[in-house]
């Protein structure tokens, strides 16, 4: 069985006892959360869609880690002017387990 679910404004597929790295979620370590928002369910020829999402279909997830990825470096650069700028930036983000999906 599968899932398309909608967090942080992005769409992923999720299947049971998959890893994913989604925007930050405001939960602690360990804590059992549920994705709401599902915009379809799949099991082989029995799929079914939400306008926009499925009522009553929840989409289990631990919390497995909170971090951030890895640097992206922007770098800003007029040749001639003496012109640079260097900046960083690294993005937060949780690291949840897909549990059973209903």
């Amino acid at each position: 069985m599968y899932a398309i679910i909608e967090t942080g404004g992005k769409q992923y597929t999720v299947k049971e006892g998959d890893k994913i790295r989604v925007e930050k979620l405001d939960a602690q370590v360990g804590d059992a959360i549920e994705f709401d928002k599902v915009l379809v369910l799949g099991d082989g020829e029995d799929v079914k869609f939400g306008r926009p999402y499925l009522e009553g279909a929840k989409v289990p997830a631990k919390v497995l880690a909170q971090d951030k990825a890895k640097k992206v470096v922007v770098f800003k650069f007029k040749a001639k002017k003496n012109y640079r700028n260097k900046r960083g930036h690294r993005q937060p983000y949780t690291f949840v387990e897909i549990g059973t999906i209903a």
